[in-house]
């Protein structure tokens, strides 16, 4: 099979950027033809402001490029990831032309929030599902800014009107439960949406040994939960947090006594550290479609301590794999830190417990198999673009529950 991905890094690298780099790596492994397009949002800063602001809307340059690919590379099928904002949604029109099937990864609430995490103001909102998001607009939602709130709120209008969410991508994989049911709510079509987690890939067994004190690992923005951490650990005596990353708070994490601001390294030197680590904090107070993170984490047999919202929720089991607090509950959260500290073997407990979720769950080749169905349910929707998928519930490894069962 020969497949393009497509993908818009952003400017801080985060979970989005790894998962694309891993699964196309995946995929090459099983003897895939991949060709990875990509654009990075640095390019905006050579940009037009004119130009940037219709790019957001429809990118005739990405026109140009899909074309050119076509001819030259001839992919059986495209997974995007991210679109936003220099390649556009133009993509699945000169796909939905040119007979490419489209597979769209939805790693964020992009189709259906301007802001894309529904997030307003450091809490959870939700007002734009299934309307027409003006509310982004008057509370500048998106970077606290008027004009670019509503040029990704016009983005979102358009191809809602235009229907390209509907008819110009074959499905859509979500992450969890959770993330279909928003979608579903926001008017995506129930037929198209396929549940498949991201996975993680490790190098080592978990050390089972020698482990203490607690990491975070991610970007340096609010809706991480950073305010809601520093807040904690000033709470607490003798509690050290050794953070990793990089963003915009990173001068919060210098200087909050509590937290050892350690840089940004690459998945492997985080890996080892995770294996040594006691347990991991994600404090999100944005909803995470997923959490990455988190999977890592299990993956080298170290719980979580979690936000319980989104995705989150889902993968962390209270007492069993790791501890859930409220998001943006300071208190709560530095409780649950000192619980950690004070109860080594309970957490070694849940460590491998942890483990094991990520041995039956999140692991390459049960994603491989998982990914390569919803890539042929794609190509055959090609033969019969209208109408639901001729693969009944039963037929899927991950049978979907529809709304109201």
């Amino acid at each position: 099979m020969k497949i393009l991905v497509v993908h818009n890094r952003y400017h801080y690298r985060g979970g989005e950027d790894t998962v694309v780099d891993a699964e196309v790596a995946l995929l090459r492994r099983h003897g895939h033809r991949v060709l990875l397009y990509t654009r990075d949002n640095r390019e905006l800063a050579s940009m037009k402001k004119q130009d940037a602001v219709i790019g957001v809307l429809w990118s005739r340059q990405t026109e140009a490029d899909i074309r050119h690919i076509h001819k030259a590379f001839g992919p059986d099928l495209i997974h995007a990831h991210n679109t936003f904002p220099i390649i556009s949604p133009s993509l699945y029109a000169v796909a939905h032309q040119l007979n490419i099937p489209v597979v769209q990864t939805l790693h964020n609430f992009r189709l259906l929030c301007p802001q894309a995490m529904l997030l307003r103001n450091g809490d959870s909102c939700e007002a734009c599902i299934g309307h027409f998001p003006w509310r982004a607009v008057i509370h500048r939602c998106y970077r606290d800014s008027l004009s670019q709130s509503s040029i990704t709120a016009a983005m979102i209008l358009m191809h809602r009107l235009r229907g390209t969410w509907r008819t110009e991508v074959a499905r859509y994989i979500v992450l969890n439960q959770l993330c279909r049911d928003k979608f579903v709510a926001g008017g995506l079509p129930f037929d198209k949406l396929r549940i498949k987690p991201n996975f993680v890939e490790v190098d080592q067994r978990p050390d089972w040994q020698q482990r203490s004190g607690g990491l975070f690992i991610g970007r340096l923005s609010a809706e991480k939960g950073l305010h809601t951490l520093a807040e904690a650990v000033r709470q607490l005596r003798s509690v050290e947090i050794d953070v990793y990353g990089k963003g915009p708070l990173q001068r919060l994490v210098e200087n909050t006594p509590g937290l050892r601001y350690q840089g940004f390294f690459q998945s492997a030197t985080l890996q080892a550290r995770l294996r040594k680590a006691a347990y991991l904090v994600m404090p999100s107070t944005g909803v995470e479609s997923f959490g990455l993170v988190a999977i890592e984490a299990f993956a080298c047999g170290t719980p979580v301590i979690a936000s319980r919202h989104g995705g989150l929720k889902e993968i962390v089991v209270q007492g069993n794999t790791g501890l859930l607090v409220p998001p943006g509950d300071a208190r709560a959260l530095a409780q649950a830190i000192e619980y950690a500290e004070t109860h080594p073997e309970a957490m070694l407990a849940m460590g491998r417990a942890a483990r094991e979720v990520y041995l039956e769950r999140y692991t390459p080749e049960t994603n491989y198999v998982q990914m390569i169905r919803i890539y042929h349910e794609a190509l055959a929707s090609r033969a019969a673009p209208s109408g639901p998928s001729a693969l009944s519930d039963a037929a899927l490894p991950y049978a979907p529950t529809r709304p109201g069962r």
